[in-house]
């Protein structure tokens, strides 16, 4: 069933990712849909029973989370409208009247536990580990008996009816997680001046210099990169592609100008979205490098025309 006010996240409910979600003004008039994976939320996307979804991308901590980065690079395309910023910091949930010396397995989402781990070895040293689909599912599991413990939202303790034993549990002060909603390729959201462009890129073939000539198409154009990874094609070792984040919008003569030459030169690239960045103040401006401005590229496509017909 199609559905054009339907949103997807990565569930159970109680998952951060539905906390990010409920911050974003239309989701007062949206269905919020938990599924059961990221690449579950995005194929609801893909075959049309949702609008968008919410999935988790990048933890200032963990760094990107590769089923997201795998899931956008692969299959149908999908584009990125916005992102939201969450600060993160954890409550250990427990079932009423569970004390510290009663847990002996503790559960989470696999980017949780590098956010706790220093916390766990010293005060939980003797606790095994098991991951689970996210902290919220971690949660029910502790609810119906699976473990004694998870690492979870406090906001999830109503919700699985638990109690916090420890809160504001975190390794990294002000660990944040990135959120993207992501729906089916349409218009870029709207320039706003603070812009993120997101790709991903995949080399023609494995030369020395191969990656340094696709950033110099960036940085002889001053675009600033705000996050690159490698990401395996599974078609063999040493096969990668490369996800990409980048300052600016699409409709920047910069950045335009950097997607050509990296098209020209790269055996496929993916553009996945240019959308407003979060946390930045209203008003406030990516920084131009002299040379770099939309009016820069036009004065020298003047020049060039003006050679071109005898009138430089």
């Amino acid at each position: 069933m199609r559905s054009a006010t339907r949103y997807t996240y990565l569930g159970p409910e109680g998952t951060f990712t539905e906390a990010a979600l409920r911050t974003l003004p239309e989701a007062a008039t949206r269905e919020l849909v938990p599924m059961v994976s990221v690449p579950a939320a995005l194929d609801a996307v893909r075959c049309g029973e949702a609008a968008a979804a919410l999935v988790p991308i990048e933890n200032s901590v963990e760094g990107g989370v590769t089923a997201t980065l795998d899931e956008l690079a692969t299959g149908e395309p999908l584009m990125i409208y916005r992102e939201v910023l969450l600060e993160i910091a954890f409550a250990l949930l427990v079932r009423p009247g569970t004390r510290m010396a009663d847990i002996k397995t503790v559960t989470g989402h696999p980017v949780a536990q590098p956010q706790v781990r220093k916390w766990l070895a010293a005060n939980l040293p003797d606790a095994v580990w098991e991951s689970s689909a996210s902290n919220a599912d971690g949660a029910r599991l502790v609810r119906e008996g699976r473990y004694d413990a998870a690492f979870a939202g406090e906001f999830a303790a109503a919700t699985y009816e638990l109690e916090p034993l420890v809160t504001g549990i975190h390794d990294a002060e002000n660990a944040q997680t990135r959120f993207v909603l992501v729906g089916r390729p349409a218009r870029p959201a709207a320039r706003t001046g603070a812009d993120r462009t997101s790709l991903v890129m995949w080399q023609r073939d494995d030369h020395p210099g191969a990656l340094l000539e696709y950033l110099q198409e960036f940085a002889v154009r001053g675009v600033n990169l705000m996050r690159i990874e490698s990401r395996p094609t599974g078609e063999g070792m040493g096969r990668y592609c490369f996800s990409v984040d980048c300052e600016g919008h699409i409709t920047d003569r910069r950045v335009a100008e950097a997607l050509m030459g990296l098209k020209r030169t790269c055996a496929e690239v993916r553009f996945l979205g240019s959308y407003p960045r979060a946390g930045v103040a209203p008003g406030e401006r990516s920084d131009e490098r002299p040379g770099t401005t939309d009016g820069d590229f036009v004065a020298a496509a003047d020049w060039l025309a003006r050679c071109q017909d005898g009138r430089a």
